[in-house]
C-alpha cells in the first residue's frame, strides 16, 4: 500500500505542478483580449492567494475522472482550473477578519496580512470571475453544451446551496447570531456544503467534460460527495493533533469558538471509523469502473490518511 501511495503521490504532484504553472500564466499581468488593462497590485494579490502550494486535490479528480472515461487534453485541465480558482477565491474570503481571521496560509501570511482587507476582497472577486471565464471557454475539447454544464454545476457547487451557504452556517455554528449548538445532521450538512459540495463537483466535472451520460456523472458524484466527507472528518483530525507548522496554518480555532465537529460528537476514534466507512463508499461508488478507478480509490485513500 506504501508503494501505491507512493506512486499516487507522484501522479497528484504532477497534476499540482500542471495547474501550477497554468495559474502562474493565467495571472500575469498581460491585459487580455477584451480586457482594458490589469491592475499591478490586484494581480499580485491574485497570485499571492492562488499561488501558494497546496495539493490542488480538486483539479487532479477531475483530471483523472476525465482520463478514467477515456478523455484527456486540455478540456479536463481547464475545469480544474476554473474549480481551483473557485477554491482559492474561497481561501481568501474565508481568512478574512470578518469570516476566520487567519493570519497564515499554507505557512505565508494570508492575503489579507499580506496586502490589505480590501485589496483581498478584490482579489477573491476577481478569482471567482475569472473561474467562470475559464469555465465558459469551450475551445479545444470541450463542446458548447459540456461547457455550459459545467458553468452551471460549478455555480452551484460554489453558491448559496453549495460552500457560500455553507459558510454562512459555518458563521452560524460560532454562535455569531445567538447560542448554537449543532446536532450531528446538522454538522454533516455544514460541511457537505462548506468544503463537500465543491469537492465532489471536481469528480462529476471531470464526467461532465468527457460527454458521459447521467449514470456516470452520478456515479462520480456519489464518490465526490464520500470523498469530501471524509477530506472534512480528516481535516477536524488534524486540527486537534497536529501542529501549525505541520499544517502551515493556525490549529485548534474550531475548538476556541466553540463550534463543534463530528470529532466533538463521535470522539478520535469513532470519526476515524467513520472516515474510513466514507472511504469504503467511495470506492463502491467506483466499483462499476474497474481498474480504470485505482487512482480515484488512491485518491480517497489519501484524503483520510493525510498528514497535513
Amino acid at each position: 500500500m506504501n508503494e501505491a501511495l507512493t506512486a499516487f503521490e507522484a501522479r497528484l504532484r504532477a497534476a499540482a505542478d500542471t495547474i501550477e504553472a497554468r495559474l502562474a500564466a493565467l495571472l500575469d499581468d498581460a491585459a487580455r483580449s477584451g480586457e482594458i488593462a490589469r491592475v499591478p497590485r490586484l494581480m499580485a494579490a491574485m497570485r499571492h492567494g492562488a499561488l501558494a502550494g497546496g495539493k490542488r486535490l480538486r483539479p487532479f479528480l477531475a483530471i483523472e475522472a476525465a482520463r478514467m472515461l477515456g478523455h484527456e487534453g486540455e478540456g479536463p485541465v481547464r475545469a480544474g482550473l476554473a474549480i481551483e480558482l473557485v477554491h482559492c477565491y474561497s481561501l481568501v474570503h474565508d481568512d478574512l477578519p470578518a469570516m476566520d481571521d487567519d493570519d497564515l496560509r499554507r505557512g505565508k501570511p494570508t492575503v489579507h496580512k499580506a496586502f490589505d482587507d480590501a485589496t483581498a476582497i478584490l482579489a477573491g472577486d476577481a478569482l471567482l470571475t475569472l473561474a467562470f471565464e475559464v469555465a465558459g471557454d469551450s475551445r479545444g475539447d470541450v463542446e458548447p453544451g459540456a461547457a455550459c454544464a459545467l458553468v452551471v454545476g460549478l455555480a452551484r457547487a460554489a453558491g448559496l446551496g453549495g460552500m457560500v451557504g455553507g459558510q454562512m452556517l459555518d458563521l452560524a455554528a460560532e454562535g455569531r447570531y445567538g447560542p448554537r449548538t449543532l446536532a450531528e445532521g446538522e454538522i454533516r450538512t455544514l460541511q457537505a456544503m462548506k468544503t463537500g459540495a465543491l469537492l465532489a463537483f471536481s469528480a462529476e466535472a471531470g464526467a461532465i467534460v468527457a460527454g458521459a451520460d447521467a449514470e456516470t456523472r452520478a456515479r462520480l458524484l456519489a464518490y465526490g460527495r464520500a470523498l469530501g466527507a471524509a477530506f472534512q472528518i480528516a481535516d477536524d483530525i488534524l486540527d486537534r493533533e497536529a501542529t501549525a507548522e505541520a499544517l502551515g496554518k493556525a490549529v485548534g480555532k474550531d475548538a476556541e469558538r466553540g463550534k463543534g465537529t463530528l470529532v466533538d460528537i463521535l470522539g478520535i476514534d469513532a470519526a476515524r471509523a467513520e472516515c474510513a466507512r466514507l472511504v469504503g463508499e467511495a470506492e463502491a461508488a467506483l466499483a462499476p469502473f474497474g481498474a480504470r478507478a485505482d487512482v480515484l480509490m488512491a485518491a480517497a485513500r489519501f484524503t483520510a490518511a493525510r498528514k497535513s
